[in-house]
């Protein structure tokens, strides 16, 4: 199936192939969630960086920076993968496109450190927070915590009056021939 990013961030061609192909599907995923994220970031330009649409809710500029600095803390501190100092997570300059770059720079290495590891490494109870989980319980978790940031954006998109990027399939802006939203009972009985 063709790619609905035409200039994804992380390319198939720099997924590396996992040590163990039991766990090649945790490198794919996290490369094709970082690529979603990348797609909606990209969808955002400067003059959104301060919406906030409700007193209680994240600027964009704040979900930006806590997706970089919470997966920076969930690799480098949960999992234990080599990461960059916490002063050097953040991109030297205040755009979508900065931030666009750097969430591709530091997924890259996580990809290859990540590939190396075996059955064991990911199986291990580490501390997860005030509790012990395996380490594949976290990267999943990890995953789950960076759809939901990507998901508040798509709200504030519709809440800007701008179209909603597609994610998993396309969205009631974005759409395209043979795209199938499954919102009949018949298309969700097909075999």
């Amino acid at each position: 199936m063709p790619s609905r990013f035409p200039d994804p961030g992380i390319p198939d061609s720099s997924v590396p192939q996992a040590a163990s192909p039991l766990f090649q599907h945790l490198l794919d995923t996290y490369a094709s969630e970082t690529n979603k994220v990348i797609s909606v970031w990209r969808a955002l330009h400067a003059d959104d960086m301060d919406l906030k649409p409700h007193p209680r809710s994240a600027t964009v500029r704040e979900i930006l920076k806590h997706q970089l600095l919470s997966e920076r803390r969930f690799f480098g501190e949960f999992l234990g993968t080599p990461e960059l100092p916490t002063a050097r997570i953040l991109p030297e300059t205040d755009s979508p496109e900065a931030f666009t770059r750097r969430l591709t720079e530091l997924a890259l290495p996580r990809l290859g450190f990540l590939a190396g590891m075996q059955e064991p490494w990911w199986f291990e109870p580490v501390p997860f927070f005030e509790v012990v989980r395996q380490r594949i319980w976290i990267f999943w978790r990890r995953l789950l915590h960076t759809a939901h940031h990507r998901t508040q954006l798509t709200v504030y998109f519709r809440l800007m009056g701008k179209p909603v990027p597609p994610t998993y399939g396309p969205t009631a802006d974005v759409s395209w021939n043979g795209a199938d939203p499954t919102q009949t009972t018949d298309a969700a009985g097909r075999r």
